[in-house]
């Protein structure tokens, strides 16, 4: 009756809702504190734990086939990408996740971006940490500049709301429009070429394409306003980075900031250290409101998916 409970935000110190799982009959069991666990520590943790509430790590077939107990995967995010969700299933692993837990805290990351962005924060701080007063090109106010959102979901529609709320214009591309969602007159569904052309900032809310390409290739970037910038709190592989990359070099693109990589950390650091790119390490949902709904969340799928699995296994047994 092990769960075994690896988001970092709570191995080094816990979190109230774990009390739950406790109440519940369960023993609750971490990795190396405060460090994301690797494949070989959650092969060694995973046996005998019927339960696992899992954070960003990679959950592999080889992982899931030392885990010969578990029942439920409980992601404390939205995501399902890092975890083998076809082994899982071939293993009747039910995995769910906490979906929206961490909207509102990535929603104002990705503004905060874009004001970064805008004038250029990062830069600055840093040019003054290194002893030197100087300012280079000016600012850009973004009253009446326009936001596109590609992914128009939970998170794409607060920071819809929020930039209206600071003057911006928005465009939104969205495979499937809510006819309900009129957040003011600044905002419209647009096609997918007219928001790439049209918008001062891009904010990446969506998933790679079902076949695994990027949304952001080469072509797209093209297609964008000279100087345009990106922000990502999305997924690392919703762009092509060779293509962005190239983009911040050529002035193509004006600045990025990114919250998502390959890894973490990065195998691959050539954006991060690019003096037009603003880089965070995955801080989207890291507020503790996020953490906390996540986390309670996490528990209550967990506990839910835990009992129907049981009840499942003994209707199965009683036939």
């Amino acid at each position: 009756m092990k769960i075994l409970v690896t988001p970092r935000s709570v191995t080094r110190s816990g979190h109230p809702s774990l009390q739950r799982l406790e109440q519940a009959g369960y023993r609750v069991v971490f990795p190396t504190p405060g460090e994301q666990p690797g494949e070989n520590e959650l092969r060694t943790l995973l046996p005998g734990c019927v339960g696992y509430l899992a954070g960003v790590e990679p959950v592999t077939a080889a992982v899931l086939e030392e885990a010969s107990d578990l029942r439920v995967i409980s992601r404390n995010g939205t995501g399902t990408d890092t975890v083998d969700v076809e082994a899982a299933r071939e293993r009747g692993i039910l995995v769910v996740r906490a979906e929206g837990a961490n909207a509102r805290g990535v929603a104002e990351l990705a503004i905060s971006q874009i004001l970064g962005l805008a004038r250029s924060c990062a830069s600055s701080d840093a040019t003054l940490k290194a002893g030197l007063w100087k300012r280079t090109s000016p600012g850009i106010e973004i009253e009446g500049r326009t936001l596109g959102i590609l992914g128009c979901g939970r998170i794409g529609k607060l920071v819809t709301r929020m930039a209206l709320g600071l003057g911006m214009r928005v465009l939104a591309f969205e495979q499937f429009p809510d006819p309900e969602f009129h957040p003011g007159a600044g905002f419209r569904y647009a096609g997918w070429e007219e928001v790439l052309a049209e918008s001062d900032f891009l904010s990446l809310h969506c998933p790679p394409r079902p076949d695994g390409t990027p949304v952001l290739n080469r072509e797209a970037v093209g297609k964008m306003r000279q100087g345009a910038r990106v922000v990502n709190t999305a997924r690392y592989d919703v762009m092509e980075a060779e293509a962005v990359l190239e983009a911040l070099e050529s002035g193509q693109l004006g600045g990025l900031a990114l919250d998502v990589f390959d890894s973490e950390p990065p195998a691959d650091w050539r954006l991060v250290k690019h003096p037009r790119v603003v880089a965070t390490p995955h801080t989207g949902g890291y507020t503790q409101e996020s953490i906390d709904r996540a986390m309670s969340q996490a528990v209550d799928n967990l506990i839910a998916g835990l009992r129907s699995t049981e009840c499942s296994g003994m209707e199965r047994r009683s036939a």
